[in-house]
């Protein structure tokens, strides 16, 4: 039987597995499983930043507040106003000092203020990634063994079809069957397809010199386009 031929009997049974697959990716079994595997799977690094995160903002908290009570310290300086203006003193240089100061200290109230607030925020979303990440936990166990019952239904036909391209394998070029392989990895499907008036089937690409008169010698020839393999019927 020429390879072409094997090939096509082998993509016709290829085809039934890649079905299963394509319904198996398609389930709504598969679905619930890898959406509460990958979320599980992402949570620890999102709490971790999450954490890291909180760190950082209680951190520039602490060094807001210790500079406001830094400069509400010289504050103190103003107490005795009264005695300094008594002597003589320029009332407008210590007025203007003080609103300064002042401005600085309403300034960083601001910041706190802020600050406060992303805390709130930040422990909200931890409180709540982490009650969502105990709720999939749970859903986790569910979705797996949901899966796996239907996984193992469809193991059965999925090993008869395996077994089947085995067999069909032996007679098959290593190398052609190493390129069909790669190109079903690819998602090329279907991966051998006809020649009409010369051109394929699929893409439209018009065969080469070389490539007419290697497929009227019935050799495995590949579009220069899609490389898929072709034939004539």
């Amino acid at each position: 039987m020429a390879q072409i031929e094997l090939l096509l009997k082998y993509q016709t049974e290829d085809s039934k597995l890649l079905q299963i697959e394509r319904d198996a990716a398609g389930s709504e079994e598969w679905k619930n499983y890898s959406q509460a595997k990958s979320f599980l799977t992402k949570a620890p690094e999102k709490l971790d930043a999450m954490d890291a995160k909180a760190q950082d903002i209680y951190a520039r908290l602490d060094s807001l507040n210790k500079k406001y009570d830094e400069i509400a310290e010289t504050l103190k300086d103003f107490e005795n106003l009264d005695e300094l203006v008594d002597g003589g003193a320029d009332i407008s240089f210590y007025k203007k000092n003080a609103t300064q100061i002042i401005d600085q200290l309403k300034a960083i109230k601001g910041e706190i203020n802020a600050l406060v607030k992303s805390v709130k925020e930040a422990d909200e979303e931890y409180q709540s990634l982490k009650k969502k990440t105990i709720s999939v936990q749970k859903q986790y166990a569910e979705y797996s063994a949901k899966y796996q019952e239907y996984r193992k239904g469809k193991l059965a036909e999925m090993d008869a079809i395996k077994n089947e391209l085995k067999v069909l394998a032996k007679d098959i070029n290593p190398e052609v069957l190493r390129r069909y392989e790669m190109k079903r990895s690819e998602r090329i499907f279907p991966i051998i397809c006809t020649v009409k008036n010369n051109r394929c089937s699929k893409c439209g690409m018009e065969l080469s010199i070389v490539g007419k008169e290697k497929i009227s010698g019935g050799e495995v020839t590949e579009c220069e386009n899609c490389h898929r393999f072709l034939y004539k019927e």
